[in-house]
């Protein structure tokens, strides 16, 4: 797989992860491109909030159900399902990232990563 093809997939899987947070009406939609970052984890975070366990559940869902649909991808990794505050589904080249809102504030990612490129998704 040439770069240049990885780079489409990652752009793709985006486009699916955002699709699966508007999907439940995740708010604060932020995608994080951290290929021009050094020593990154991956190329993308997909970052959003949820107001209660119920809605963090069903956007961690909707997210694997809409990229499985458009990619045929699982998530290599999650974590979090159980503690309601932030969900991680790992897809390697971009990480979705569902938190609480408070919880969000706390860790505050788009801070940590304050080098990448930011785009905010309309609700």
């Amino acid at each position: 797989m040439t770069k240049k093809n990885k780079k489409t997939d990652s752009e793709k899987l985006v486009k699916a992860v955002v699709s699966g947070m508007q999907e439940i009406k995740a708010s604060d939609i932020v995608v994080m491109d951290l290929r021009e970052i050094k020593n990154a984890v991956s190329d993308f975070f997909v970052i959003c909030s949820g107001n209660s366990d119920k809605q963090l559940d069903a956007i961690a869902s909707s997210i694997d159900d809409e990229v499985y649909k458009k990619m045929k991808e699982n998530p290599w990794h999650q974590e979090g399902k159980n503690n309601k505050e932030w969900v991680i589904l790992d897809y390697i080249s971009v990480v979705a990232h569902v938190f609480k809102k408070d919880r969000r504030k706390f860790y505050s990612l788009e801070k940590l990563w304050g080098d990448a490129e930011i785009t905010e998704i309309e609700d």
